[in-house]
């Protein structure tokens, strides 16, 4: 199987709110297509792009799924991407790589939380969209409204392209206001295209006549024939609608019922006639690797090859898969390319077309089209696939950051080794689930994008690699330091029969500037100490500071010098100076009055207005300050600094305290000291922890 031409391609991304209906669309859209040959369905488990056991169990997408399928003449590449905020690293992956959206939303519940963040991501990426209104047939469902709130959330122009026949109980179809034709259910339950009904007649002129002239507002020639009283062919509405969507000056509003098999039709009519193919996208921008240097690549076969890998799954019994999309050339299995991210050479294997869990063997991808292909040595999501005679690199996704993070241990003793393994292979199959292994904490810390986010990984961990896994709440990664000058003096004096051990060193300690480091100044005269032992009581000091004095944690952002001490002849060594190096440093630091610091990190939360007054006084109780407030759509914005040791599990309480509708992202901003009360509580746990131990 060999890919079509760009402009014979749709490269389409499902999102929306999670229980909007979203994998029903794409398995609609791949049973008409003639992808699968039965109707699947979420409940039963039986989907064929929510195929993974844990999406099985909970019943919802989990992972970015990726269908294609034909529909009159052009090839489909359905991508559904989750709906829950835990999995949003895959939407981003998916918004990425297709050339534009079908925005789902259920009729009954209006706009969501989630429809306006998926929102905001395709108005960063200038994504062509196309809203859907869906589940027409159930009870409260009211396009019309849906359409208003939508309008007032995101301030577009939405323009009906297929409206509904009736609603809940009375729903019988829809009307295609570009044909001017209904499908409406016949007496065996089959959609029939038929003329528009005649109770519906002006509402349905009223409409299309508001179409035709934002199609002909789209375009000079048609807008000229439009204030000429000229009627507009159907071709011709669809040029005016094409180039309107592709500048985002019109959003078109469709209307569904999937699970009545309602809609979806005259919805990949539409897809096909008026949303736009890799051919109508601008060039993709490239830069040279090394450099600044940008170069723009055509969507044609005939340019250099250009891919980049959007996800990576790890098969059982297969191997890495990596999908791709091609924004230039064409690609062969057996091809000799290049990883400009990696500056490695890879073969590409076998190259597949993928329904779900399914693959067939294609022979090439080329320009605007997606494949997947198996291990690739080098590759992981985000790199550039190219040619080695013309390296280039695409911008990568931008991937949320992790906004919450555990400790975890192997439950079984010796699997450590085989559990950090199987958690990198998970990270490069995700990369918003990131892994540290923090040694002075002594503990392995995983993050992610939520509690489900992580329950997720860790099955995958067991049911993929055979490693169970305990999470528990990790330790603050503290830092310590000193509030003012001291001096004291280090004395290490030991004599055990035969040679002994001598070495005495006065220190004066002293902040230095915060993220200045740790600075040793050499103020000795008269050889009081001997040059050759000044290093080993810088070593002891550095000793000492990883160790920490207040609580066990490092010590930064200290001057330390060294300016007098006594040394033997013969019982003088570096071991014994090293010593009283760390001693002194351990006296001074208590006469320094030494302090915790603890790592700061900046909050932005969005939520809604009436949330507004809730948020802002849990971020003060999680003693957050708040740095600034505004407005973003409908969602106030909150700006806080909030101590990291506050935030654990915040997701969680803001999505309660915001029921659902809450959303927030986090990033270290600085190191800061601990409250008295605050640092009483860490040594105090910090000794009970040495004690244990």
């Amino acid at each position: 199987m060999k890919s079509p031409s760009p402009d014979k391609i749709r490269n389409i991304a499902i999102v929306a709110h999670g229980d909007a209906g979203k994998t029903m669309l794409a398995e609609s859209m791949l049973f008409l297509g003639g992808a699968i040959s039965r109707m699947g369905s979420v409940d039963d488990g039986s989907a064929a792009l929510d195929y993974a056991d844990n999406e099985k169990r909970r019943e919802i997408t989990i992972n970015l799924g990726i269908g294609n399928c034909a529909w009159k003449g052009t090839k489909f590449n359905v991508l559904d991407c989750p709906g829950y905020a835990d999995f949003y690293g895959d939407v981003r992956g998916g918004i990425r790589v297709a050339d534009s959206a079908v925005v789902l939303i259920a009729a009954p519940a209006g706009v969501e939380v989630g429809t306006e963040l998926v929102w905001q991501f395709l108005d960063r990426l200038n994504r062509p969209r196309l809203v859907c209104i869906n589940k027409m047939d159930k009870e409260h469902a009211d396009y019309n409204k849906c359409i208003d709130e939508l309008s007032s959330a995101v301030g577009a122009r939405l323009i009906p392209v297929t409206i509904p026949v009736g609603a809940a109980e009375e729903f019988k179809g829809v009307i295609n206001l570009i044909e001017n034709k209904a499908f409406i259910r016949d007496a065996s339950g089959k959609y029939v295209k038929q003329d528009v009904p005649a109770d519906m007649a002006d509402e349905v002129t009223a409409l299309r006549n508001q179409l035709i002239e934002a199609a002909a507002e789209s375009d000079e020639a048609l807008m000229e024939k439009f204030f000429g009283d000229e009627a507009l062919t159907n071709d011709e509405i669809r040029t005016g609608l094409r180039a309107g969507i592709a500048s985002l000056s019109i959003i078109p509003v469709a209307a569904t019922a999937v699970t009545a098999s309602a809609g979806v039709e005259p919805l990949m009519d539409v897809i096909v006639s008026i949303m736009p193919s890799p051919a109508d996208t601008p060039e993709i921008v490239v830069t040279k690797p090394r450099s600044e240097e940008e170069i723009s690549r055509p969507a044609t076969a005939d340019a250099p090859f250009t891919a980049l890998v959007f996800k990576t799954v790890a098969e059982q019994h297969v191997g890495e898969l990596s999908f791709f999309r091609v924004y230039s050339g064409s690609v062969s299995s057996g091809d000799d390319i290049f990883n400009a991210t990696r500056d490695e050479g890879e073969r590409m294997g076998p190259i597949y077309s993928m329904v779900g869990r399914d693959r067939k063997e294609s022979e090439a991808v080329s320009a605007g089209d997606i494949g997947a292909v198996v291990k690739l040595k080098h590759t992981h999501t985000n790199d550039t696939l190219c040619t080695k005679s013309d390296p280039v690199l695409i911008r990568p996704i931008e991937f949320p950051n992790p906004v919450l993070s555990v400790a975890v241990k192997a439950k079984a003793k010796g699997d450590e080794e085989k559990a950090n393994a199987g958690l990198q292979k998970l990270h490069e199959e995700d990369p918003t689930f990131t892994i540290r292994h923090d040694s002075i904490l002594k503990q392995t810390i995983v993050s992610g994008l939520g509690d489900l986010h992580l329950d997720v990984m860790v099955e995958k961990l067991k049911n993929k690699f055979g490693v169970e896994v305990e999470m528990e709440k990790p330790r603050i990664a503290y830092r310590e330091t000193v509030r003012r000058m001291a001096k004291a003096e280090g004395k290490h004096k030991k004599q055990s029969g035969g040679r002994g051990q001598f070495g005495v060193c006065w220190l004066r300690i002293e902040p230095n500037e915060r993220g200045a480091g740790f600075e040793f100044l050499n103020e000795v005269v008269g050889g009081s100490i001997p040059s050759k032992f000044i290093p080993a009581v810088e070593k002891g000091v550095i000793e000492r500071m990883r160790k920490g004095v207040v609580a066990g944690y490092p010590m930064v952002d200290v001057k330390v010098a060294v300016y007098d001490g006594k040394y033997h002849s013969v019982d003088s060594s570096e071991m014994a100076f090293k010593m009283a190096g760390s001693i002194g440093f351990r006296v001074a630091v208590a006469d320094a009055s030494g302090v915790l610091l603890e790592p700061v990190y900046l909050i932005k939360v969005g939520v809604p207005e009436e949330y507004l007054g809730d948020v802002m006084s849990d971020v003060s109780s999680r003693r957050g300050k708040i740095r600034d407030t505004g407005q973003q759509g409908r969602y106030q914005i909150v700006e806080a600094l909030v101590p990291l040791a506050e935030l654990y599990k915040y997701s969680t309480h803001l999505r309660s305290i915001s029921q659902g509708r809450g959303f927030f992202e986090m990033e270290f901003s600085h190191y800061a000291e601990t409250p008295s009360d605050v640092q009483a509580k860490v040594v105090a746990a910090s000794e009970v922890q040495d004690d244990e131990e």
